[in-house]
């Protein structure tokens, strides 16, 4: 019965990022903007990012896909906003790590994005939930379009 009501918890807050997304839209004056997308569902990420100094001071994104993607995208630039680079990218190991279900490193603080841990009960879903955080190392390690 516990587990029922954590995972009912765990659905709503995924619910709650996939339908009133945080950071959506385009960033006026981004200087990293990246496109990906997952052509085995259909997912499609827009992200602009503004980094000065190496902190990423700002994140949206704009895109089309499965709840999962779109949710976690939501939590992403969340996170990620105030990071630097490095920061950024640790947390995008780390939730590629949760996502394979291996042990998580705990100086990462995930927050809401815990309740995407579900999905690594369905492989076929992890590239969807993966996809945003893909697309944010991408772009900060320079081999953003």
């Amino acid at each position: 019965m516990k587990n029922d009501k954590l995972d009912q918890l765990y659905r709503s807050v995924i619910m709650d990022h996939y339908k009133t997304p945080r950071n959506k839209g385009v960033l006026e004056g981004s200087n990293v903007t990246i496109d990906m997308n997952n052509p085995t569902c259909g997912d499609v990420i827009h992200l602009t990012l503004q980094v000065e100094d190496d902190i990423v001071k700002d994140a949206k994104f704009e895109g089309e896909g499965c709840s999962i993607s779109m949710a976690s995208a939501s939590m992403m630039t969340q996170l990620v906003k105030g990071k630097n680079k490095e920061e950024a990218i640790f947390a995008a190991h780390a939730f590629s790590d949760m996502m394979l279900g291996k042990e998580v490193d705990e100086s990462v603080d995930f927050g809401d994005i815990e309740a995407l841990t579900g999905v690594a009960k369905f492989p076929a879903r992890i590239k969807c939930a993966t996809l945003p955080w893909k697309a944010m190392e991408k772009g900060i390690a320079g081999d953003s379009e």
